[in-house]
């Protein structure tokens, strides 16, 4: 299981790195000042933060992932990242949900960013 977790972290960072580019370009064409951008922002320092912390959970993983059990430390710090992602994961559909960004057309959104 250690090993396992120790390659789904690295998948799973790999695949956040695309779903930022995607999520970046959705951000700028959401106008600024408006609260779904300063959602859309907090999402991001999220997600990024998030990225972060699996990032040094991958390096502090690497010498001893073939290891039988993982660090206690090993697992709060995943606890602590999936907490966060969650929290980002339910601006995410507010983004979506309540703002219409990139899901409703473009009048749509333009309603919700008011």
């Amino acid at each position: 299981l250690t090993d396992g977790a120790y390659w789904l972290i690295a998948i799973g960072v790999a695949g956040a790195g695309l779903a930022a580019l995607f999520g970046l370009m959705d951000l700028v064409r959401i106008p600024r000042g408006t609260r779904a951008w300063r959602v859309g922002l907090t999402h991001m320092l999220l997600n990024l933060t998030v990225v972060g912390l699996f990032v040094g959970n991958f390096l502090w993983r690497h010498g001893s992932h073939y290891h039988a059990r993982a660090a206690i430390g090993q697992l709060v710090l995943s606890v602590v990242a999936i907490a966060l992602l969650a929290a980002s994961g339910w601006l995410g559909g507010m983004l979506a949900y309540r703002y219409g960004v990139r899901v409703a057309d473009e009048a749509t959104q333009a309603e919700g960013y008011r």
